[in-house]
């Protein structure tokens, strides 16, 4: 049997006429009986009780024509389901992102793909900055947002926007403006940084604000995470140098104080994946990134 057999058998059932039958399914009423004798034959029962002037259901008739209107119902939502996934309208798609756009960047373009495609689902996760690359490349997700430019070969970069660094203090610091930091008073105070990695292309413009001021800091405490430093400072625990749009983070007791040094953020993926998911989140993400 084949599945125009059993839709024409669901409407014979319905209009339990064969003419009316045929006449709506664009066959003739003698094609029409011999596919029905063929499904009877085949599965070694009677379908319809059928003379002259009447057909009717046989009770096997009517279990299979309860089932296999359910069956083809699930066939529809399959083959639909089948044909998002080809779109890119559906599946699940695998993001890092550093903490530092969690409050910002990422609410923004997680509504633009919600909106766009309503049906994808999008995990996201944060990983230290040396993990993520190799991440992309063992397939343990899709795409990476990072402040540290692409060293592997066979990933895909763009860079999507540059966020100015900020000396981040106490509300209560002696430092309001960047005209009130001073070298010598840098001198004195600890420092909150993140875990020291000489590949790291973010941690060197760090490096570089502390270059211009003449001094090494004298680092208390280490973590990766932003959202960890922040509330360290708001302790008083020590000083960090940070993007301003953790800013967003509305962390109370501190203060941001931007420097006249920037970090790039990029976006990396797989150069030769072609999910259709991928695809179209690119595209979302493109066009957030050139509209800004």
């Amino acid at each position: 049997m084949d599945l125009q057999q059993i839709r024409n058998f669901l409407k014979l059932s319905e209009e339990l006429h064969f003419w009316n039958t045929a006449n709506k399914m664009h066959i003739t009423q003698s094609a029409l009986s011999r596919q029905i004798q063929s499904l009877e034959e085949e599965l070694g029962l009677l379908l319809f009780y059928r003379n002259k002037r009447n057909v009717k259901l046989t009770p096997a008739g009517e279990f299979l024509r309860d089932k296999w209107t359910i069956m083809l119902d699930e066939l529809k939502y399959i083959h639909l389901f089948a044909r998002k996934i080809s779109e890119g309208e559906t599946g699940t798609i695998k993001i890092a992102h550093p903490d530092s756009i969690s409050s910002s960047l990422m609410p923004e373009l997680l509504e633009l793909i919600s909106t766009r495609l309503p049906e994808l689902k999008v995990e996201l996760v944060q990983l230290v900055s040396e993990n993520e690359q190799q991440f992309i490349k063992k397939y343990k997700i899709d795409l990476a947002f990072t402040r540290d430019r692409n060293r592997l070969a066979n990933i895909s970069s763009m860079k999507i926007k540059s966020d100015c660094l900020a000396l981040v203090v106490p509300h209560h610091h002696a430092f309001a403006t960047y005209a009130d930091i001073i070298t010598d008073n840098l001198r004195k105070e600890k420092f909150i940084l993140p875990v020291a990695d000489g590949d790291s292309s973010y941690l060197s413009v760090v490096q570089d604000f502390f270059d211009s001021m003449g001094f090494k800091p004298e680092t208390f405490f280490y973590s990766d995470f932003g959202s960890t430093i922040l509330g360290l400072v708001a302790k008083g625990l020590g000083l960090t140098v940070l993007p301003v749009t953790y800013q967003q983070h509305k962390i109370p007791g501190i203060r941001f104080i931007e420097l006249p040094f920037s970090a790039d953020l990029y976006l990396n993926w797989r150069t030769d994946d072609q999910s259709v998911v991928l695809k179209n989140v690119l595209q979302i993400i493109s066009e957030k990134a050139d509209a800004a």
